[in-house]
């Protein structure tokens, strides 16, 4: 079993941002960050699980996520997700990423487990330590799925 701890960050929403993973897998530990100079909450919680899940080197394992965030948990588990889908997303916003996530999530068996946020869980809040820092930090990407979504990219205008 492979465990990740996740949490995503904005200041402002939207606003910078930034993702926080602690992988655990026996005595191994992983942590991963990464920040984005305009970006939401949700875009951000949604980047930590699928990074995290990216960085497992080979597929089939089972892997037991917590997060605090309802919106991915929910989208998954109440079946949104499919509903979506099969809607070929219309109407919905993280399209990109939820494409992304559905490629990665099917390589392993999943789990979610909710955590509350802030709430004294060591491992979340080391990852709410790591997407705060990120989302802080200099040097932040460009997340070009919510930039290009709302009108601020075009092939003129990538600074």
């Amino acid at each position: 079993m492979i465990t990740l701890y996740t949490d995503g960050s904005s200041r402002g929403n939207p606003g910078p941002g930034g993702f926080g993973v602690v992988l655990l897998y026996k005595q191994h530990r992983k942590e991963i960050s990464g920040g984005f100079r305009m970006t939401t909450n949700n875009r951000m919680e949604l980047l930590a699980v699928i990074t995290g899940l990216e960085a497992l080197k080979d597929p089939g394992h089972d892997v037991l996520i917590y997060s605090d965030s309802k919106y991915v948990i929910d989208s998954v588990e109440k079946g949104w997700l499919m509903g979506w889908v099969k809607k070929n997303f219309k109407d919905k916003k993280n399209e990109d990423l939820w494409r992304r996530y559905l490629y990665v999530s099917s390589k392993h068996k999943i789990r979610f487990q909710w955590v509350r946020g802030h709430a004294g869980n060591i491992e979340n809040e080391r990852c709410d330590v790591l997407a705060t820092q990120a989302a802080d930090g200099p040097n932040k990407q460009i997340d070009f799925g919510y930039e290009t979504e709302n009108g601020m990219l075009n092939k003129n205008h990538l600074s």
